[in-house]
């Protein structure tokens, strides 16, 4: 009986070990997660970044300049790649603008537990072609950028995907639902402005005249109209400021102009960047102040930097999609008087280069909308109670199909899940889980226990609104 057990034991252990190494065999056969990136054709290596428990790479991919015409030219388009593991679910993030280099990890990541794909947009430098020709700049060629990078990677992962984006971003990845429906297994868009008709925004002012307290409306309104009211000894300042920094206005139209918009950006850019409670730091009395506190919340606000010549030039694709496709809003200030106003709310025109011909599409939004209201599936929509860019914000119909949209009260424009109430936010978890194909059982039998899969990570997890300068969303 003992010789039957010994046989019996050493057979097990003969068994693991061939069995081990089998596994290992197996695990060198298979390429490193670099080679196969770079065996995909028109992928370069610019730089590869250590993180605990994920690799991350900076990559170029060779794109066309127009995707209906490949032939005519190519340019190189920036992505990175946040890998944890090819047979987790991917996220592919976009913020519509620059990528950063940096790693981070999109909330939706974080609640899949999965890899993450990030892509900067077309024409933000250095994605740029040379020479530029901005008519190529529009959002369905941005949309074939990120379906031939999907295409490039999806037989290295292999498993769900994601489009996600806040803001610019939550746009970016709601149009490319709408022109490639069958890429992704889901779409989680963060405070996406949907501007239909760009002529009409009233929305806007109904929520200006609205949004938090009236003792925070008005502490905020008084600083706006003191700022021009007392326009001739801060031009001056702005002057100097100018000059030190080497700032021009060449752009705009010069420095008058300038002022003017980083002034009437003040009260929006308050509720898009700050909360309720951030009220205490506006000043009091208005009337009162020094010049010195009114020009330093202006600034710490809306940025005097904002609409110098180099301010600008970052974010000429943006204003550039803006004036032809976009849209960009429009609002009053009723509680200023006329004489003070010169320019008002300046088109996007005025912020790019006149050397750059733009001509607007009306039809491009109102296509998108249409397309939400009757074909959206597996979309989520979050936007922030207190952020201006929600007054006109994308909205379902009847043909949308397991689809959301949710508000998440007191937020601004950094609103997430995570601000969600309670049953919102277990309901939205538990979608992108199931979307992305690793909700656990109990999830979907009980969607109320639906958590993220990842923990809480302070260096990879970004969860404060993106500071940009007022009136980008």
């Amino acid at each position: 009986m003992r010789k039957a057990l010994r046989w019996l034991l050493a057979l097990t252990v003969f068994i693991g070990t061939l069995s081990t190494a089998g596994a290992a065999t197996a695990a060198q056969s298979e390429p490193d997660i670099k080679d196969r990136l770079l065996a995909i054709p028109g992928m370069s290596l610019v730089q590869e970044k250590p993180y605990p428990g994920y690799r991350y790479f900076v990559l170029n991919f060779t794109q066309p300049v127009d995707h209906r015409h490949p032939s005519k030219g190519t340019f190189q388009q920036r992505i990175t790649v946040l890998h944890k593991d090819t047979s987790r679910p991917t996220v592919f993030y976009t913020g519509g603008y620059n990528v950063s280099t940096t790693p981070s990890r999109r909330e939706p990541t974080q609640i899949v537990d999965g890899n993450q794909v990030s892509l900067e947009y077309r024409f933000f430098t250095p994605s740029r072609p040379a020479p530029a020709d901005w008519t190529k700049l529009d959002i369905w060629q941005a949309a074939s950028d990120q379906h031939r990078v999907y295409q490039a990677l999806k037989p290295i992962y292999s498993a769900n995907w994601l489009a996600t984006g806040g803001s610019k971003g939550g746009m970016t990845a709601t149009y490319f639902e709408r022109f490639y429906p069958r890429d992704m297994d889901g779409v989680v868009a963060y405070v996406a402005p949907n501007d239909v008709v760009n002529k009409e925004d009233s929305a806007y002012d109904r929520f200006f005249a609205g949004v938090g307290t009236k003792e925070c409306r008005d502490r905020l309104n008084a600083v706006q109209r003191e700022a021009l009211v007392r326009r001739e000894p801060l031009e001056k300042r702005y002057a100097r400021y100018a000059a030190d920094n080497g700032y021009t206005f060449d752009t705009i139209g010069g420095l008058d102009k300038a002022y003017e918009a980083v002034v009437l950006d003040y009260v929006w850019g308050f509720w898009q960047y700050s909360l309720l409670k951030d009220c205490g730091t506006i000043p009091a009395d208005a009337a009162t102040a020094t010049d010195d506190a009114i020009w330093d919340s202006v600034d710490a606000i809306s940025g005097f930097s904002a609409y110098t010549d180099q301010g600008l030039e970052t974010y000429t694709p943006y204003y550039y999609q803006a004036g032809t496709q976009l849209g960009a809003p429009t609002i009053h200030f009723p509680y200023i008087e006329k004489k003070l106003i010169r320019y008002g709310y300046q088109p996007p025109r005025n912020f790019v280069p006149r050397s750059i011909p733009m001509r607007f599409q009306p039809d491009a939004m109102r296509d998108v909308d249409t397309w939400v209201r009757q074909h959206a599936r597996h979309m989520l929509f979050v936007y922030g109670e207190n952020d201006p860019w929600g007054s006109e914000r994308f909205r379902l119909g009847a043909g949308s199909r397991d689809s959301y949209v949710f508000t998440a009260p007191g937020m601004n424009h950094g609103a997430n899940v995570a601000g969600l109430v309670p049953d919102q936010k277990a309901l939205a978890t538990a979608r992108i889980l199931e979307w992305a194909g690793v909700a656990p059982a109990a999830v979907r039998a009980d969607p109320s226990a639906a958590r993220p899969l990842a923990r809480h990570d302070a260096r990879l997890d970004v969860r404060d609104v993106e500071r940009e300068p007022a009136l980008r969303p």
